[in-house]
């Protein structure tokens, strides 16, 4: 598959080891999409630049662990 421009272009963690994990990618100057690595042409998430922050503030707190 070719990668046409202005296409996401979407990556995964350095720390990952496996291909099933989260991907990331900038989708305009605000927003950032996060998409299963193991189905790329499946539904994503999509948030605000701010919004992503806090999310990884608050993963990073441990705040959202069960």
């Amino acid at each position: 598959m070719t990668k046409q421009a202005g296409e996401p272009q979407w990556r995964t963690s350095n720390y990952t080891e496996r291909q099933d994990c989260v991907e990331l990618a900038a989708l305009d100057t605000d927003s950032i999409g996060i998409r299963d690595s193991k189905d790329p042409a499946g539904p994503l998430l999509s948030m605000t630049r701010a919004g992503f922050e806090i999310l990884i503030d608050r993963i990073k707190a441990g705040q959202l662990d069960r």
